[in-house]
């Protein structure tokens, strides 16, 4: 499987906690060799009184990829 999950639409759990669904915009590999996504989720949320509709994770933070590029 390749690191780069941009156009693939994925869950998972922001911050171990958060649960949440949304589309890869972007995947890039942090100073140090760790792999972030930036995640537009279909369904804002709310995190400690902030209403967050992109979230930042890291790969273990995905649970699931739900849908191949393109489909």
């Amino acid at each position: 499987m390749s690191w780069n999950l941009e156009g693939k639409r994925v869950n998972g759990f922001y911050m171990g906690q958060f649960p949440y669904t949304g589309m890869v915009v972007e995947s890039r590999v942090k100073y140090g060799g760790q792999v972030q996504h930036t995640v537009q989720v279909d369904a804002p949320f709310e995190v400690y009184g902030s209403v967050r509709d992109r979230v930042l994770v890291s790969t273990t933070e995905i649970n699931r990829i739900l849908s191949p590029q393109g489909v």
